[in-house]
């Protein structure tokens, strides 16, 4: 099997999380990454906890795979190393602020005239347009920004950061969509593309019920804590031991909750129709949680899942990275370390496809300006 992005190489000026899980998406799908560092200290990343040895954990696991080379683009020779690079990659990724890269001479325009099939990936705060295009941002700010902290957390309680840092997260898997669709753009016009991605943008695109709630109503929603805001039973609910989900999505599923439970409710006017229990949705789980409550969650949900309802535990990472359907499905991978080096662990591939090979580990993240050497014979082995 050959990975579809096989022969594919992206020069990674980017560092911390949107631009790096970005850049790891592509690499997983077979592309080579050239991940260009700040000499002497490199991607940000490399100082944050938690360390083995010394390194950075969270570093390994974003950048297994990838190769490093520290240049300094304010550097003659740096820069004409960089040139060269440019020459023979097929994407560029980028995460400044809007306007670096102008400054430092290589801006969309001037790059993509000299080299006409360079795709030009860059993920900012807000994109390179609007009035707020140069202003920093950080993953805290787009979620309060974009309206997911109003609707994150308990009913009446503070607004509240989603765990994940899905400011970043998202922003990177959305570069990754249009930097493939670009790809395939180029092999029907022969032309690269610029990709813009403004990690607010990508943080009001990820939010369908909000936005519909609020564009039909003209009132926004709040925090609902677990349940989701338009669909019931749809939540948390306590067992004797702690807590476990149920998703009863639609009324046939409804009725088949409480053919199980057993709860004499699905002819009920308070809950036959989806409608209905939202608008009951405090009642409902307390009667719910009034069965719940007498078994564990184990029994509850090997209970429903014979049933057929949607269930699962709350679990810990911990509890997540035993998970055997995780395990099934390698996604839970060693890293490789070097030779003395320190091992870690990181998720695996999440796109399965029948001519993608599911790796079983990931090869060990590259050391700051690790492979410069290889770097430069691979650039002299080819004209520029």
């Amino acid at each position: 099997m050959t990975a579809p992005l096989s022969g594919l190489t992206i020069l990674d000026l980017t560092h911390v999380l949107a631009g790096p899980f970005c850049s790891t998406i592509l690499s997983d799908l077979g592309a080579s990454v050239i991940k260009v560092e700040r000499p002497g200290t490199g991607d940000d990343t490399r100082a944050f906890p938690p360390f083995v040895d010394g390194e950075s954990a969270y570093f390994s696991a974003l950048n297994a795979g990838k190769r490093s080379i520290a240049l300094d683009l304010k550097s003659a020779p740096d820069r004409a190393i960089f040139d060269r690079l440019l020459g023979r990659c097929d994407v560029l990724l980028e995460n400044f602020r809007p306007g670096v890269m102008d400054r430092l001479g290589y801006a969309w325009e001037t790059l993509h005239a000299r080299h006409p099939r360079l795709i030009y990936g860059a993920v900012s705060g807000f994109g390179h347009t609007g009035p707020d295009a140069a202003k920093p941002a950080y993953d805290m700010v787009v979620q309060a920004r974009g309206g997911v902290m109003s609707i994150t957390g308990e009913e009446g309680g503070p607004p509240v950061r989603v765990g994940a840092s899905i400011g970043d997260i998202v922003a990177g898997m959305y570069l990754a969509h249009g930097v493939l669709a670009a790809l395939y753009a180029l092999e029907k016009t022969g032309k690269g593309a610029k990709v813009d991605i403004g990690m607010l943008d990508a943080q009001l695109a990820i939010q369908e019920h909000s936005l519909a709630i609020t564009t039909a109503t003209g009132t926004p929603p709040g925090p609902t804590g677990a349940r989701h805001p338009t669909i019931t039973p749809f939540s948390t609910f306590r067992a004797s031991d702690g807590f476990f989900v149920i998703a009863a999505g639609n009324d046939a599923l409804f009725r088949r909750l409480c053919d199980t439970l057993p709860l004499p409710l699905a002819d009920d006017p308070r809950f036959a129709t989806n409608a209905a229990r939202c608008e009951n949705v405090h009642l409902l789980k307390r009667l719910i949680e009034a069965v719940t409550l007498g078994q564990t969650a184990a029994q509850w949900i090997s209970t429903l899942d014979a049933a057929g309802i949607p269930t699962g535990r709350v679990q810990t990472m911990a509890e997540a990275l035993r998970d055997p359907q995780i395990l099934a499905r390698n996604m839970v991978l060693p890293i490789t370390p070097r030779p003395g080096g320190p091992a870690f662990m990181a998720s695996g591939n999440p796109i399965k496809m029948s001519t993608l090979p599911d790796p079983t580990t990931r090869s060990a993240a590259p050391l700051l300006d690790g492979d410069r050497k290889a770097i430069l014979d691979w650039l002299d082995k080819s004209p520029d």
